[in-house]
């Protein structure tokens, strides 16, 4: 797992900085797996835009990753490490006992041809899936649950991982990637190790038509706009001196806009 520069041929690839894809084993996707994946361009049922510069964009397939790792007691052996275009980290092909097979993210030092399982009496290594409360204090996890059963919803991306810090009854306490120390139910599941990919900070695109092959189109900044167009727009020559916010008012630099009582009770620290 690494990256790789170009040749500078153009000069886009004089500043491109690619992956060199050498952990991915298969190129393929598990036909049986995967899912269509249709393009809204960010628009709702109405036609209305719910998110600005999306659109476009290669045509991809959804890989069903299995969050919740809800097969217990069945070892499972690792098939293939492969590329999901859906995400920035690494998936693995696991091969049950029984036959069946299920895709799970890829942890730093999970290689194929190992085996992972999903049961409190599993070893803590990569790619093991336990309950919060048969974990060691001090280990490092991903993919964890917030609500028992609904499957990992923190720490998926490249490289994220976090820290289970404690238990206080029938919670456990774990910092976040962000500093942030919260509070979840020991029974929820979470995955030992870090995901991987840990490069994919590294990455430049190195031009601009690699964006628009994600699906990501321009941003105009508020300050070429016209009056009309943003709170930001127009004025005599450079017109800086505004406060800094949306196209639609608001604060968008140190405002807070966490507005969710529901949940504060599970925060003991808050990020930094």
């Amino acid at each position: 797992m690494g990256v790789k520069t170009y040749s500078p041929r153009s000069h886009a690839l004089r500043s491109r900085v690619g992956f060199d894809f050498k952990e991915i084993t298969k190129k393929r996707p598990e036909k049986s797996l995967t899912a269509p994946l249709s393009k809204t361009a960010a628009r709702n049922n109405t036609g209305m835009i719910t998110m600005r510069h999306v659109g476009g964009g290669h045509k991809r397939r959804y890989r069903l990753v299995d969050f919740k790792r809800t097969k217990l007691e069945v070892p499972a052996k690792v098939a293939a490490i492969e590329y999901d275009p859906n995400r920035t980290c690494r998936i693995a092909l696991l091969n049950y006992a029984d036959g069946e097979k299920a895709y799970i993210i890829a942890p730093i030092g999970l290689n194929v041809g190992d085996t992972v399982m999903s049961s409190d009496k599993a070893d803590i290594k990569p790619g093991n899936s336990l309950t919060l409360s048969a974990i060691p204090v001090g280990t490092t996890i991903h993919n964890i649950e917030l609500r028992p059963g609904k499957g990992g919803q923190i720490c998926r991306g490249a490289g994220s991982s976090a820290v289970l810090l404690g238990r206080e009854g029938e919670y456990c306490l774990i910092r976040l990637p962000s500093g942030e120390v919260k509070r979840v139910l020991s029974v929820c599941r979470a995955s030992v190790g870090q995901v991987g990919n840990t490069d994919n900070e590294n990455i430049s695109l190195g031009k601009a038509g690699r964006s628009r092959w994600r699906g990501i189109r321009p941003s105009v900044r508020g300050m070429k706009m016209n009056p009309i167009d943003h709170p930001l727009g127009g004025g005599e020559g450079v017109g800086k001196g505004h406060h800094p916010v949306t196209p639609w008012g608001q604060p968008c630099k140190g405002y807070k806009t966490r507005h969710n009582k529901r949940t504060n009770w599970s925060i003991v620290k808050r990020r930094k």
